[in-house]
């Protein structure tokens, strides 16, 4: 089994790495191949709605995002981890998210999500509300630990020292990779859930 990890930080080895870290052990521990991705350096601008990818399946513009599909698409499960900026998201992550669920074009359902946040002391929850939105509209069973999967931390290592934080990390990845194997041995006997064909309305109709 796998699991992608996208970082969100700037940060190489900032308190969102070391968070993640603690779950690369439990995955590793748990037989499951771990790619971690850091994305908060990288130049990513947001989507345009231009409607390349329909047609194309895949985004118009070449970078990280295109990079991160097929990985995404071969994944079990997805981990997507940010610190929190004015409690919010790293705004990469976001244009990230946006145009890689968009743009691929393969089946999300039943792949498994979980979001992650790192502050300084305010902002967590808000932040994983934001995260969690893109695994709800997919279809994606959303991973949850012991608490809302957060840790706190300002300078880089400190997050190391919120010894609660970092159990929710471990409990988080130890709960995801239940499902993942829950859900692996449930589409072998029972495929996936049937899916109507979608119906699209707005407020004017």
């Amino acid at each position: 089994m796998k699991v992608l990890m996208i970082n969100g930080s700037p940060r190489a080895n900032g308190n969102t790495a070391r968070a993640l870290a603690q779950m690369e052990a439990v995955f590793a521990a748990e037989g499951i191949e771990v790619e971690t991705v850091r994305v908060g350096s990288t130049a990513v601008r947001g989507c345009i709605a231009c409607g390349h990818c329909a047609k194309a399946g895949a985004c118009v513009f070449d970078d990280v995002v295109n990079e991160l599909a097929p990985k995404f698409q071969e994944a079990d499960g997805l981990v997507a981890a940010t610190p929190v900026y004015y409690g919010s998201a790293n705004a990469t992550l976001i244009a990230v998210l946006d145009r890689l669920f968009y743009s691929s074009q393969f089946d999300k359902t039943m792949k498994v999500g979980a979001a992650v946040s790192v502050a300084r002391r305010g902002g967590l929850t808000a932040t994983w509300d934001e995260v969690n939105k893109y695994f709800g509209i997919s279809g994606m069973p959303i991973a949850s630990g012991q608490y809302w999967n957060g840790a706190h931390g300002r300078l880089p290592g400190e997050a190391e020292q919120d010894d609660e934080g970092m159990q929710q990390m471990r409990t988080l990845a130890r709960n995801m990779a239940f499902l993942m194997k829950g859900i692996a041995l449930a589409k072998d006997a029972y495929g996936l859930p049937e899916r109507e064909a979608g119906i699209y309305t707005n407020f004017i109709r």
